[in-house]
């Protein structure tokens, strides 16, 4: 039994030398790919991940944490006291796929079959500002907003034309949105005011309120390629 499911995950690799090819035997199978972006902004415990990966199953979340893990993209451990949570994170040479993740995401949302209203994660979003952010629009903005969504905030920082999204406190912010990340992504990509989530109560805004509105100025999904 063993060695026909050796066979059998054997027969799954491309035996092509192409760099591309042995990328795939890696990252290939269904799921791994967006299991290594929820790891993007650090360590992940196995709840967090499965809870963000909508309709993802406890035992295909094990099943690709392993391969990761056999092939040097993830590592497992243990946070010290009093934490003592096992967590997994991405190696340092599983970080560097990061340029790939924001090149794949700008040429798929230009599919006429992309559909931003489905439902996103966190670090999507704070990975997807990352990929769109158009410099040219920002100019020379100087900016810090916070995004919380339930227990987890997120730190976004804009200064000379360059911005980085982390997991962070949102203290310094000039302007903080506590939403869910749908929400988010319907300010920031479909120009929905804020205040018609707030009116409902899904979302609450706190601070400079024009920061928040200029940012929204510096993201576009791009054209649709033609069919």
């Amino acid at each position: 039994m063993k060695l026909e499911k050796v066979t059998e995950k054997a027969g799954r690799k491309y035996h092509d030398a192409c760099g591309a090819a042995h990328g795939l035997d890696l990252i290939g199978e269904r799921w791994a790919l967006l299991v290594i972006r929820e790891l993007m902004m650090g360590p992940r415990r196995f709840g967090d991940l499965r809870k963000d990966l909508h309709g993802i199953s406890a035992n295909v979340l094990t099943q690709r944490l392993e391969g990761l893990e056999a092939s040097g993209i993830v590592l497992r451990r243990k946070l010290p006291p009093p934490a003592s949570v096992q967590v997994y994170e991405l190696t340092p040479w599983g970080y560097e796929i990061k340029p790939v993740f924001m090149v794949l995401g700008a040429w798929a949302a230009r599919s006429p079959r992309h559909d931003p209203t489905l439902p996103i994660s966190a670090v999507s979003i704070m990975q997807s500002f990352e990929t769109m952010f158009d410099p040219a629009l920002a100019g020379d903005a100087v900016m810090s907003l916070g995004f919380v969504f339930g227990d987890e905030p997120f730190a976004v920082h804009i200064e000379g034309g360059v911005i980085t999204t982390r997991r962070d406190a949102t203290d310094s912010a000039q302007v903080v949105l506590t939403t869910q990340p749908p929400l988010v992504a319907a300010c920031v990509y479909g120009k929905v005011p804020p205040a018609a989530f707030e009116a409902d109560g899904m979302m609450t805004l706190t601070g400079d309120r024009a920061a928040f509105d200029r940012f929204v100025g510096f993201f576009n999904l791009p054209e649709k390629a033609q069919a």
